[in-house]
């Protein structure tokens, strides 16, 4: 926070010294050089003058005598006398008396001291402490005001390239054509075809729309423009659409190049026609769209840009002639999850015998950047221990690290804590085990996670799954309830423990009836939409409030039913529970090979 503040703090003490500087040029420099300018006579030369008529202007002060002579054009000083007829010698010289003799001095003199000097000043030394402060926090020069601060990087053979990225096979072979155009434009205008102005990558963050890319650039090995939306938004109104002009004049100067706008959706929101709303912002929006319609589509100048929400876009921005391709990079499958732990695993020395689609499938749901994530954790932990080679071990304990948190060993539980987290974490596991349409158990632990979790129980399906049957979710509603019921069952009260169990119980249960059309009572109607797809999928309703009550205890009873459903197979494997419950309080940890032994299954 202390190295935000400086560099604002250091501008305030440099204006203050700026400031301080005119103060005492205009009170103290200027005065003296004006003074220098003054003629100083005796008393008796002053006597001459006044007889002679040539006097102008005089003012008496408290210490001396200041006249001019009579055309106004020079000022004389002389001490003060003690002499009673001056007054009257001067009114007879037709002298003027003046309350203030303005120094005499050359307009354009008197111009250049008082104001364009003291200006002068303050611009250089302004200049030379901005451009030091701009050299320490990274920022543009002063002067830099509607300039593109795009960062342009020129790929080498050693810069990403599409076969660093993984994963995303779909979204590669979209852009192969891209870079082909850019090696071979001659073959597309010739049968008349032109390439797409703008390409928009959509997708969950962490999935490689960044690194897509440059690898495009990579491949192509051209000028490569990449800069952020939030970049071009402004202060002042207008400097955001001078930025996109400046950014589009440079790209044409450099075509063919690539230019990439991440998070687009800075600058491109749909304009809603507010009065009062940010004029900035849709100058900015404006102007880009007014550059993207000012060239043509074979200039060599293509436009990549990236956003987590698509839907907050201007249609204007999205329509066939701006951003004419949609390229959609979605979380990797199992296999591309597989290839992407490989193409991570090259920059580490790794053991022998390391299964990368095991740790793929216990990595479901993973983006890219997790999946590196969970290589250099995996890394981490390899030299924590003293070893030269990462194993299997420390890939699977990574997984967990970035799915629940680093293991907290100085949280201490009870021992009655310690076994009603026994028997929640079993509970799950057992009423899992219990049902066919739920994915095996791959490992049950009860230490305490950074994450805030006092222990999980991790299940691992065999492949991707991309469909759900009613069956399916009631399964897995079943088992979320498996926790609590196995609380009452076996120690016959409830904890705190199975509020995140409730919550997401509770949210397959509404989407069931809302999104899914799995109610029999209200049947194939969407009372729900989702909002930011890929941002947690927020979802609101959209039905009357009498409808929602019914949804409300539409919901209720579906995890009613599934919470029976869920005691009821614990009751009938108590001996179970309890031998699992016990085995896990002393072990703290099972794998789902030991579990299902001591199930018997």
């Amino acid at each position: 926070m202390d190295k935000l503040r400086k560099p604002r703090k250091s501008l305030l003490f440099y204006y203050g010294i700026f400031i301080l500087i005119l103060a005492i040029f205009n009170f103290m420099v200027l005065p003296w050089i004006l003074e220098r300018q003054i003629i100083e006579v005796d008393y008796r030369t002053f006597i001459k003058m006044t007889e002679e008529n040539q006097i102008g202007q005089v003012q008496i002060q408290q210490n001396r005598i200041l006249f001019t002579d009579k055309e106004n054009t020079m000022v004389f000083k002389t001490g003060l006398m003690d002499d009673p007829n001056l007054v009257e010698r001067l009114y007879k010289s037709d002298a003027v008396f003046s309350g203030q003799i303005v120094e005499q001095m050359s307009p354009i003199m008197s111009i250049l001291l008082s104001w364009v000097l003291p200006m002068v000043i303050i611009f250089v030394v302004g200049q030379y402490f901005a451009k030091k402060i701009m050299d320490k926090t990274g920022a543009g020069n002063a002067l830099t005001f509607g300039k593109a601060n795009a960062k342009v990087y020129v790929q080498s053979e050693e810069g990403i390239k599409f076969s660093d990225v993984a994963g995303a096979d779909e979204a590669k072979e979209n852009l192969a054509e891209i870079v082909d155009y850019l090696h071979n434009p001659q073959k597309y205008r010739e049968i008349g075809a032109s390439m797409p102005k703008g390409v928009l990558l959509v997708g969950p963050p962490g999935t490689g729309k960044t690194m897509l890319a440059k690898a495009v650039a990579g491949e192509s090995n051209v000028p490569f423009f990449s800069i952020a939306g939030s970049e071009f938004v402004e202060m002042f109104v207008g400097l955001g659409a001078s930025k996109v002009r400046d950014l589009f004049k440079q790209a044409k100067e450099k075509a063919p190049c690539i230019v990439f706008i991440d998070e687009i959706d800075a600058i491109g929101k749909k304009r809603d026609g507010s009065v009062g709303g940010n004029d900035e912002r849709e100058q900015t929006l404006n102007q880009l769209l007014t550059e993207m319609d000012g060239f043509e589509e074979n200039t060599g100048v293509i436009i990549l840009a990236a956003t987590n929400r698509p839907e907050a876009l201007d249609p204007a921005l999205t329509r066939p002639g701006r951003f004419d391709r949609r390229i959609p990079v979605e979380l990797p499958d199992l296999k591309g999850r597989e290839a992407i732990l490989k193409v991570h695993a090259r920059k580490i020395k790794l053991a022998e015998g390391v299964d990368f689609e095991k740790v793929a499938r216990m990595a479901s749901g993973a983006s890219g950047a997790e999946l590196a994530n969970i290589i250099n954790e995996a890394a981490l932990r390899a030299v924590r221990e003293n070893r030269m080679l990462v194993t299997q071990d420390d890939l699977e304990a990574s997984i967990e690290v970035v799915i629940a948190g680093y293991e907290k060993k100085n949280a201490i539980l009870s021992d009655k804590e310690k076994w009603a987290v026994a028997y929640h974490e079993i509970g799950h596991a057992l009423v899992a085990a219990k049902q066919t349409n739920s994915p095996p158990v791959q490992k049950i632990t009860i230490i305490p996670r950074t994450s805030g979790a006092l222990g999980y129980t991790m299940q691992v399906d065999e492949g991707d799954k991309y469909l759900m049957t009613k069956e399916d979710i009631e399964s897995r509603i079943a088992t979320f309830t498996g926790g609590r019921a196995a609380e009452e069952v076996a120690l016959g009260t409830m904890t705190t423990g199975a509020s995140n169990d409730i919550e997401q119980a509770t949210r397959l249960a509404r989407s069931m009836i809302t999104r899914f059309g799995m109610s029999e009572e209200f049947g194939m109607v969407a009372m729900e939409t989702v909002t930011s797809q890929y941002l947690g999928g927020d979802t609101s309703l959209v039905c009357s409030a009498e409808t929602q009550a019914k949804i409300d205890r539409a919901t209720a009873d579906i995890i009613r039913r599934q919470y029976e459903k869920a005691k009821r197979i614990l009751e009938e494997n108590k001996e179970k529970l309890d031998e699992l419950a016990k085995y896990l309080y002393e072990k703290e940890t099972i794998t789902g090979a030991e579990f299902m032994e001591i199930l018997g299954a």
